[in-house]
């Protein structure tokens, strides 16, 4: 299948999924759970293509509304979203099913324009800006102030939706009563696309550049009027050479400290809940948001990708029933007995999604009454020489070349569908458990140390964590990555000395699992993870101290009875959210998307869309690699005829990045608006 990006991914599911999913929605009315709370009554609502929310500087912002009939008798909460992702031709099908959700259910929905993109006004410029954010908090206050709306504003929406909550929450705007973060990060360095354990990540040149087409799209003329082209013009000439900036800040600086909830969770004074997929890296946050909070919080993580969870196939949630119970609760006062139940609800693996698919995961819900679970004990391993065992080995020292090209079964960082891992096993150093005597189950962080050296300054280790069947397959259960200079601070990191030993820990991603009686737990260590990560300037050789090395691995006991699952489950036909990047045989591949186009019949826009990536890099030469990408999206009615279109082309020296980013925009045929700006950038210890 082709690679796509997060946002379009999202895009995606909602306009292929949501229909399916909506189906069900008649039949929850008669489900209990929670004290034996019951959904309201359906009523009808009214829906406001295009309304205008006016900020203090005269900028006026694009909102869709939904309001249920009778709120201007009788006000209801209202619950809002906030995207650059056009809410009239973007995720236009997936606002739609998310208002199905809420609106007849007593709760109004607002989906807003980010200023500078869709129906907005005005320019963006990067990710969460503060003009963003602050005018996040007028939009709260106009939202608490209309006829229709109680005063009690909840804040929703995964990706940037969910990222945004969280960060609009810790600026407190009074009105703003409780937020539910779906596929979210509280940490903008570590948690996000740009970089993954300190490394710089093919995800951050990847989304950057479907940003920047988000960032550089019209206006709509029936929306904005016989402006819409100046306001184009405006939006082509701010859009930043944003995968510049990103590259430049290699470090967790100031720039990505702005905005990351996790320098101070107690900036967060209302309640959260938080969602995510264990098929997106993004679930990996639910743990860190329940840790470090001290607000009244809930997390789940389903079996899905970076998705909402009331659109998975062949597995969905009836989340209007759980999101209700939250809104209702919280925005309204009903005692709807949410807050009664666990803390923390997972969905509990008996398998890894590559094992099984196309077919449902198997698998069953679990639930801890707080996180972390006091009940969760420590399955340590000890390293030997490949073994890992529960008793210290004699000792001694493994060493690993990195010049192999390792990563080719983990292509992607979302969303990927990894492989049987035994072919990047072979080139990478590997320590195996004996067969299991019984099933085991873990679920939190794993998390490898290491007394580890470099033959360079600069290297990294990346942990791939697998079970092993009886038939030999290897399958993925998570990973971990670090680049070895940040081992002591990602905000300071410091140049290896070569043949110095180091204490370091690696943790990996977020993880439920069951390793099965008979199988063999596998770490595989490598130096390298191609092309999710950029590869190190020279090619390190890697060795370590066996008798200080271990594995730990969060074991879960398994309780005789696990708490009643309360939300509704929906089984329903409809396309997968995985998607898997074919790629060559270690040194280079090519995806394309070819070119689809949209209809949205209810304002008669076509919508078309096509990219192409490329990877390449020969074996044993790091400074081969090249990582290139062009998006293009196009809006099309009558003779509104537009396009913009966005590239990269990244290469390096041992000493610098030399990175070319191109935007173009098209009015018909006639090419209207080129920019290409190369840049050489430092390498700051990566």
């Amino acid at each position: 299948m082709p690679t796509i990006s997060r946002r379009d991914f999202l895009i995606t599911s909602g306009a292929v999924v949501a229909g399916t999913m909506i189906s069900g929605l008649g039949e929850a009315n008669s489900l209990q759970a929670g004290g034996g709370w019951k959904l309201p009554a359906k009523r009808p609502f009214k829906v406001i293509e295009n309304a205008l929310i006016p900020l203090k500087d005269g900028t006026q912002l694009g909102v869709r509304l939904w309001i249920p009939e009778g709120a201007e008798r009788q006000p209801v909460p209202v619950v809002w979203e906030y995207l650059p992702y056009r809410k009239r031709d973007g995720v236009r099908k997936r606002d739609d099913a998310t208002a199905l959700d809420l609106a007849p259910y007593g709760i109004a929905f607002a989906r807003v324009d980010v200023r500078g993109t869709g129906d907005s006004d005005g320019v963006i410029t990067d990710e969460y800006s503060p003009a963003e954010l602050h005018d996040g908090v007028e939009c709260v206050a106009w939202l608490a102030r209309q006829p229709w709306s109680n005063g009690s504003v909840g804040m929703r929406g995964i990706s940037w939706g969910g990222i945004n909550s969280l960060q609009i929450a810790a600026m407190a705007p009074p009105a703003l009563k409780a937020i539910m973060s779906m596929g979210c990060v509280d940490n903008r360095f570590m948690g996000d696309a740009h970089y993954i354990g300190g490394a710089l990540a093919a995800e951050n040149f990847k989304w950057g550049t479907y940003f920047k087409v988000d960032m550089a799209g019209p206006p709509d003329p029936e929306i904005c009027g016989p402006d819409w082209e100046k306001k184009w013009q405006q939006r082509l000439d701010a859009t930043a050479p944003i995968l510049e900036r990103w590259t430049t800040h290699q470090r967790y600086d100031e720039y990505w400290q702005r905005g990351s909830v996790a320098v101070d969770y107690g900036r967060i004074a209302c309640p959260v809940y938080v969602v995510g997929g264990w098929l997106d890296p993004y679930s990996t946050v639910v743990g860190s948001l329940l840790a470090g909070l001290k607000v009244p919080r809930k997390g789940l993580i389903g079996p899905w990708g970076h998705i909402m969870p009331n659109l998975p196939a062949p597995l969905a949630l009836d989340w209007a029933y759980e999101e209700v119970r939250w809104w209702h609760h919280w925005l309204a006062g009903a005692e709807t007995g949410i807050m009664n139940e666990p803390m923390f609800r997972a969905y509990m693996p008996y398998q890894t999604i590559s094992e099984v698919y196309p077919a449902g995961l198997p698998g069953r819900w679990v639930a801890e009454v707080v996180w972390p679970a006091p009940g969760t004990q420590p399955w340590v391993f000890h390293l030997g020489k490949g073994t890992l065992s529960a008793r210290p080995d004699a000792g001694g020292t493994s060493t690993y070349v990195g010049d192999k090209i390792v990563g080719m079964r983990k292509p992607q960082w979302m969303p990927s569908l990894p492989g049987d891992q035994t072919s990047d096993d072979k080139k990478s150093l590997i320590f195996d458990s004996l067969a299991l005597d019984v099933d085991r189950e873990i679920l939190g962080y794993p998390l490898a140390k290491f007394r580890i050296s470099s033959n360079v300054p600069i290297a990294k280790v990346a942990v791939r964590l697998t079970e092993v069947l009886p038939d030999g397959k290897s399958w993925l259960v998570s990973y971990g990555v670090l680049n070895l200079t940040h081992r002591d601070s990602h905000e300071h990191p410091t140049a290896l000395k070569p043949g110095e030993f180091y204490d370091v820990e690696v943790p990996f991603y977020m993880v439920a699992h069951r390793f099965k009686k008979g199988s063999t737990v596998r770490i595989a260590i490598s130096e390298s993870l191609w092309p999710l990560l950029w590869p190190s300037p020279q090619v390190a050789t890697l060795a370590i101290d066996l008798g200080a090395s271990s594995l730990v691995l969060p074991l879960r006991p398994a309780p005789p009875v696990e708490a009643v699952f309360p939300i509704p489950i929906k089984h329903s036909p409809g396309s997968s959210p995985y998607t898997h990047s074919e790629m060559g045989p270690g040194t280079e591949g090519h995806m394309d998307r070819p070119l689809s186009t949209t209809l949205i019949a209810e304002i008669g826009t076509m919508v078309q869309e096509q990219s192409s990536e490329s990877f390449a890099i020969k074996e044993g030469d790091p400074n081969s690699s090249v990582w290139k990408q062009e998006n293009m999206t196009g809006w099309k009615r009558g003779e509104w005829d537009c396009a913009v279109s966005a590239a990269f082309e990244l290469t390096s020296t041992p000493s610098h990045f030399h990175l070319t980013e191109m935007l173009r925009a098209k009015k018909g045929s006639e090419e209207i608006f080129k920019r290409e700006k190369t840049s050489i950038i430092e390498r700051d210890l990566l």
